[in-house]
C-alpha cells in the first residue's frame, strides 16, 4: 500500500519540531521567570559576600523577607503570563521559515474538482511538492534574547555580582543566615569571635581568617591591620595584647566592646580571654629601608649631560628616588670671581628614573640631565642618593664628591663669557669685575671676533650689566645670564654661512680639545664636525671652480696635488691617533691638515665670460657689503648717538675682518683673503684707497641719514630680485629668491627701528637681513652650478694646488658634472653611529619618563614607547 505524502512528512518532521517545541518551552520560560531567578542570583550573591554578618539580625530578616515577597510576586506574574507550547505550535514555527508554508498546505483538503480525475492529478503533484519543501526543514533556535524586556541588564548585574561573590566570598557564608555556620552554631551554644590579619597593601600579602589558623605563632609584616569582632553575652570574651600601643579611653565607649581594631607594631601576644578564646605569639617582620648607590663614575656626555648610573634595592620596592647635588664649598679652588662670598643658591633636586615595567625591588638605572646652565656647572659639588619605599622610608647612599659636569666650550672667548656669567651667577658683587673683564674684550675685538652677531649682542650685555652693577637684581641677573649664555654658545658653535668658517672653526676647536685632554666622546664629536666641515668646504670649492671661470692658475713649482679621497686618508689617520692616545702624534697631523687646507686653491682653465646672472649676483654681494657697512654706522650711533663720525673713528672694526668674509659669501662661501675674484678690498684699506664701488657705497651715504640709507637699500634690493637673477624656476632659485624677500621684510623692520630711534633693534633686523641675503645668494649660486652641469657648461677640469689643463677630474677626484659630489666613487664616509645615537634616545626617553613634574599624558606615552624598545 502506497504512503500518502502527509504520512511520510509527518515522520520526517518528528525530530526537528521536537527540538522547536524545546527551544519554546525555553524562550518562553526566559521571557516570562527572568526577573525570578534575577532576584535569587542577587540575594545568593548578596549572603556568599557576607553582608548579612555586618548588619543587625532583624535588618537580614527583613531583607529575606523583602525578597522572598518580591519573588512570589514575580513568579505569579510570570505564570500567569506563561502560555504552555504545543506541537502545533512548534508545527507553525516550522512552517514560518519555509517558502510557500508547505506543512500547512499537506494539512488541507482539496475543496472541489475531488471527483475530477484531472484535478485529482493535479492536487496530488501539488502535495507531492509540498512533501518535498516540508522535507527540508529545519529545527528552528530558541529566541533567548531578553534586551527589549530587561533595558538596564539586571540579569547581568546579579550574575557578575554573583561570579565576584565566588571568587571573593565563600559558599559557606550562605549558610550563616540559618545558623548552620559553624561560628553561629558556637554562638547558639555561647560566645563567639571572628578575626583578621590584614598586611600593608604594599607588601602584596593575602589577609589572614583568624578562626582558620591552628598555629599558635604567627610571623607578619610591621604595620598589619588586626580586627576582632565578639559575638554573643557582652562582656563573656575579652581582649588582651601587647602588639600595638593601648588604644585611648573613651568615657562613652562601653566596658567591654564587642569590635577591636589596631596595627601590630611590635612582636608580641594577642589573647581572647573566655569560652572558645585563643592566644597567638605574634612575630613581626621588619621592613628594612631601601638601599641605593652608584654603580659607576660619573661622566659626561658629548653635549654636556652628566650621567650617573645608580643601583636601588628594597625588600617590596622602591618607590620614589632622588638626586640632591649640593655645592661643594670646600672643595672649590677660590680664586678670581670665586673669592666672593656666594650668594645662597638652593641644592638641585632631580628625580631618579624608575623602571617602567618588571620589579623595583632590585633594579639598575641611568641618571641623565644638562645642568651646564646652572652656576654649580664645572664646579666640586656633592652628590646625594635617596630612595624612599611605600612605608615611607628613605635609604641615602654616601655623597660623591664630584665636579658638575657640564658643556665645555673650546674657544677661549666663549670661555671667557661663560665665567663671567659664572662669576655674576655665583655674586652679583662680581658685576663691577666683569664689566671690566668684558670692557677689555671688546675694547680691540680685531681678529678675536668671528661673528658681528655675536660682538653686537655682548656689547648690548655689557652696556646693561654697566648700568645696572650698582643695584642688579635676582631678575635682571638671570636675564643677562641667559643672554651670555646664548651669546657664549654663539661665538662657539658659531652662526656661520661660510664653509671656510664652519671648517677653521672646526679646527680651532678640535686643537684646543686635544691640548685640554677633552673626553673622548667630545673628541669623537669634533671629529664628526670637522668631517661635515671638510665636506662642505671641498663641495664649494669645487662648485666656485666651475662658477668662476677667470681664476688664476697656480703656481705649479709651489702647489701639490691632492684628492677628496687623500684628506679623508687623513682624517681617519687623525682618528686612530686620537683614539690611541697619541696626542702628540694627532696634533702634529692637525697642524698638517690645517696647513694644507689654508693653501687649497681652486683653478681652471679657459672659460666663458658671465651672463647677467653674474652680473646680478656681483650686484648682490655689493648691496650686502653696503649693509654691512651701515650696520656698523648703526652701532657706532648706539655707542655714541649724535656723534657717529666720531663714533666711526674710534670704533674698532669689528668687520673689517668679517666684511671680506661677508662679501665673499655673496659670491660664493670659501673665497676669502683675496681669493677668486679679488675684488673684495678689507675695510682698513678703505682710508687709503677702495674699490670703485666701495667708494660709491661709501660716498652715497654722506649726508643722508641711517633711515634713509637703510630704505634706499632696500629699493636697491627689491630691484635685483627679479629676472635677471638665475635658476628661475627651479628649487633653488625660488628658495633664493624668497630668501631674498625675507632679507627686504627685515630690512623694512630695520628701517622702521632706525626711525624710531631703537637702535638695538634695527641691529637685530640688520644682522637677519644680512644672513637672509647670504643664505638667498648661497642658493642662488647652487643654481647656477645645477644650470652648467645641465648644460654641459663646465669648462675645463679643475684642480687643486696645480691646474691641468689636460686633466677630466675636479680638485676631489670627479669626473665633469659631479661637482655635488664629496669625493670619488672610492672610500665613501660612512654614516653616524646609529646604534650610539638609538641609545642616547632611549636614555633620553628613560630619564624624561622618570620626571615626576611632567603631564601623565606625556609619561604614559613615554611608557608605551619603553615597551615597545
Amino acid at each position: 500500500m502506497t504512503q500518502s505524502p502527509r504520512d511520510s512528512i509527518a515522520a520526517q518532521l518528528k525530530r526537528p519540531a521536537a527540538l522547536t517545541q524545546a527551544g519554546l518551552w525555553a524562550e518562553r520560560l526566559a521571557r516570562c521567570f527572568w526577573p525570578l531567578w534575577t532576584i535569587i542570583i542577587a540575594v545568593l550573591a548578596v549572603l556568599a559576600f557576607g553582608l548579612q554578618d555586618f548588619v543587625p539580625l532583624p535588618v537580614v530578616w527583613a531583607s529575606l523577607a523583602a525578597a522572598l515577597f518580591t519573588m512570589i510576586v514575580t513568579f505569579w506574574r510570570g505564570w500567569r503570563s506563561f502560555m504552555r507550547p504545543s506541537r502545533q505550535d512548534a508545527l507553525n514555527r516550522l512552517d514560518a521559515t519555509l517558502p510557500g508554508r508547505p506543512i500547512a498546505t499537506l494539512a488541507d483538503t482539496q475543496a472541489i474538482g475531488a471527483t475530477d480525475p484531472a484535478s485529482q492529478a493535479v492536487w496530488a503533484a501539488h502535495l507531492a511538492r509540498m512533501a518535498r519543501a516540508a522535507a527540508t526543514a529545519r529545527a528552528v533556535p530558541p529566541d533567548l534574547r531578553l534586551a527589549k524586556h530587561d533595558r538596564f541588564g539586571l540579569r547581568y548585574i546579579a550574575l557578575t555580582a554573583l561570579v565576584m561573590a565566588l571568587m571573593f566570598g565563600s559558599v559557606w557564608r550562605i549558610a550563616s543566615v540559618t545558623g548552620l555556620g559553624p561560628t553561629q552554631a558556637t554562638a547558639m551554644n555561647g560566645p563567639s569571635w571572628e578575626g583578621w590579619v590584614q598586611p600593608p597593601p604594599y607588601t602584596g600579602k593575602p589577609a589572614l581568617y583568624l578562626n582558620d589558623i591552628t598555629q599558635d605563632t604567627l610571623e607578619v609584616a610591621t604595620g598589619s591591620r588586626v580586627q576582632l569582632r565578639f559575638y554573643g553575652e557582652v562582656g563573656a570574651l575579652t581582649l588582651t595584647q601587647s602588639v600595638s600601643a593601648p588604644a585611648p579611653l573613651d568615657a562613652d565607649a562601653p566596658e567591654a566592646p564587642t569590635a577591636h581594631s589596631f596595627d601590630i607594631i611590635q612582636s608580641g601576644d594577642i589573647t581572647i580571654n573566655g569560652p572558645s578564646g585563643r592566644s597567638w605569639a605574634i612575630t613581626t617582620s621588619i621592613d628594612t629601608p631601601p638601599s641605593i648607590f652608584a654603580k659607576g663614575a660619573l661622566t659626561r656626555e658629548a653635549n654636556g649631560s652628566l650621567k650617573l648610573p645608580f643601583e636601588a634595592a628594597d625588600d617590596f620596592g622602591v618607590t620614589a628616588g632622588k638626586a640632591v647635588i649640593a655645592l661643594d664649598l670646600a672643595a672649590i679652588d677660590r680664586r678670581y670671581g670665586l673669592t666672593a662670598q656666594p650668594e645662597a643658591t638652593d641644592p638641585i633636586t632631580l628625580d631618579l628614573p624608575l623602571p617602567i615595567s618588571g620589579q623595583r625591588t632590585d633594579f639598575t638605572e641611568t641618571l641623565l640631565d644638562d645642568l651646564s646652565q646652572h652656576v654649580f656647572a664645572n664646579l666640586p659639588v656633592t652628590i646625594t642618593l635617596s630612595a624612599t619605599d611605600a612605608a615611607g622610608q628613605t635609604g641615602t647612599a654616601a655623597p660623591l664628591h664630584v665636579t658638575l659636569p657640564g658643556k665645555r666650550f673650546f674657544d677661549p672667548l666663549a670661555a671667557a663669557v661663560i665665567e663671567m656669567r659664572r662669576d655674576i651667577l655665583w655674586a652679583r658683587t662680581n658685576a663691577p669685575r666683569a664689566v671690566q673683564i668684558f670692557n677689555a674684550i671688546t675694547n680691540r675685538p680685531e681678529g678675536l671676533f668671528s661673528n658681528e652677531k655675536a660682538y653686537l649682542r655682548l656689547r648690548v650685555a655689557q652696556r646693561r650689566l654697566e648700568s645696572q652693577q650698582s643695584d642688579l637684581t635676582v631678575e635682571a641677573r638671570d636675564d643677562l645670564a641667559k643672554a651670555l649664555w646664548d651669546i657664549a654658545v654663539l661665538i662657539e658653535e658659531g652662526d656661520l654661512n661660510s664653509a671656510r668658517e664652519r671648517l677653521k672653526r672646526a679646527q680651532d676647536r678640535l686643537n684646543e680639545a686635544i691640548r685640554n685632554g677633552a673626553d673622548p666622546s667630545e673628541i669623537d664629536q669634533l671629529m664628526q664636525e670637522l668631517r661635515q666641515a671638510m665636506d662642505d668646504y671641498m663641495r664649494q670649492l669645487a662648485e666656485e671652480a666651475e662658477r668662476n671661470p677667470n681664476g688664476q692658475a697656480a703656481d705649479e713649482q709651489n702647489s701639490m696635488d691632492i684628492t677628496g679621497d687623500q684628506l679623508q686618508d687623513m682624517l681617519k689617520e687623525l682618528q686612530k691617533l686620537l683614539e690611541e692616545g697619541r696626542m702628540e702624534e694627532a696634533a702634529e697631523l692637525m697642524a698638517m691638515l690645517q696647513q694644507l687646507m689654508e693653501n687649497i686653491q681652486v683653478t681652471q682653465g679657459e672659460g666663458g665670460q658671465g651672463g647677467p646672472g653674474q652680473q646680478a649676483m656681483k650686484n648682490l654681494g655689493d648691496t650686502l657689503r653696503d649693509q654691512q657697512d651701515l650696520s656698523d654706522d648703526s652701532f657706532s650711533e648706539l655707542q655714541n648717538p649724535g656723534g657717529q663720525e666720531g663714533a666711526q673713528q674710534q670704533q674698532p672694526d669689528v668687520q673689517g675682518q668679517d666684511g671680506q668674509q661677508d662679501g665673499a659669501q655673496g659670491q660664493q662661501d670659501g673665497q676669502q683673503n683675496g681669493e677668486g675674484q679679488a675684488d673684495q678690498p678689507e675695510k682698513g684699506q678703505s682710508e687709503n684707497g677702495q674699490s670703485e664701488q666701495g667708494t660709491g657705497s661709501q660716498g652715497q651715504g654722506q649726508g643722508q641719514s641711517l633711515e634713509q640709507r637703510q630704505s634706499d637699500l632696500r629699493d636697491r634690493l627689491n630691484r635685483l630680485n627679479g629676472d635677471m637673477l638665475p635658476g628661475a624656476g627651479t628649487e633653488q632659485g625660488e628658495a633664493g629668491r624668497s630668501a631674498l624677500d625675507e632679507a627686504g621684510r627685515a630690512m623694512e623692520d630695520a628701517e622702521r627701528a632706525l626711525g624710531q630711534g631703537d637702535m638695538a633693534g634695527a641691529l637685530d633686523k640688520q644682522a637677519d637681513a644680512m644672513r637672509a641675503m647670504r643664505d638667498g645668494m648661497r642658493s642662488l649660486n647652487e643654481s647656477m652650478a645645477q644650470e652648467r652641469r645641465e648644460n654641459g657648461n663646465n669648462g675645463q677640469a679643475e684642480a687643486v694646488g696645480r691646474a691641468d689643463p689636460n686633466s677630466e677630474r675636479d680638485p676631489l677626484g670627479r669626473e665633469p658634472g659631479e661637482g655635488a659630489r664629496i669625493g670619488s666613487d672610492r672610500n665613501l664616509l660612512q654614516g653616524d653611529d646609529v646604534y650610539r645615537r638609538a641609545q642616547d634616545l632611549l636614555d633620553e626617553i628613560r630619564r624624561r619618563q622618570g620626571d615626576q613634574t611632567r603631564p601623565d599624558s606625556e609619561r604614559d606615552y613615554l611608557k608605551r614607547l619603553l615597551e615597545l624598545y
